[in-house]
């Protein structure tokens, strides 16, 4: 980035300095410490900036906000007329491509794993009571 970003307790050269999250700004005449831990973060940038930034950010929250609220409504009314089925066909038309699973011997039939199990049954030894 451009430097912009600061860390409260940092040193810092002056100028004005912005804390979005609070909306607090500090402004500093020659050269000091920003107020605060580490987990508070600040911006250099000049009053223009946000005083511009601020009315365009409030209209494009204001032209999405019907658009989120349409998506919000179509998406329950979907879920309620649908039932989920659409999850279900989901899981119906699956691939079957696991790729966090490594087949480093091979891939066994199910005729192998049965003759597989069946043995392993055969070869059990029955406990004898005395």
């Amino acid at each position: 980035m451009l430097g912009l970003k600061k860390i409260g307790g940092q040193s810092v050269k002056a100028g004005n300095y912005w804390n979005f999250s609070t909306g607090e700004r500090i402004i500093l005449e020659k050269d000091g410490i920003l107020p605060g831990g580490s987990s508070v973060t600040y911006f250099k940038t000049h009053p223009l900036v946000i005083l511009l930034a601020s009315p365009i950010l409030g209209l494009v929250y204001a032209v999405f906000l019907p658009f989120i609220g349409v998506f919000a409504l179509l998406n329950v009314v979907f879920t309620k007329v649908l039932g989920g089925s659409i999850s279900r066909l989901s899981k119906i038309a699956t691939f079957g491509w696991r790729p966090a699973e490594a087949y480093l011997s091979g891939k066994k039939n199910d005729k192998g794993k049965r003759k597989e199990e069946k043995a392993n049954h055969d070869n059990k030894e029955t406990p004898k009571h005395e």
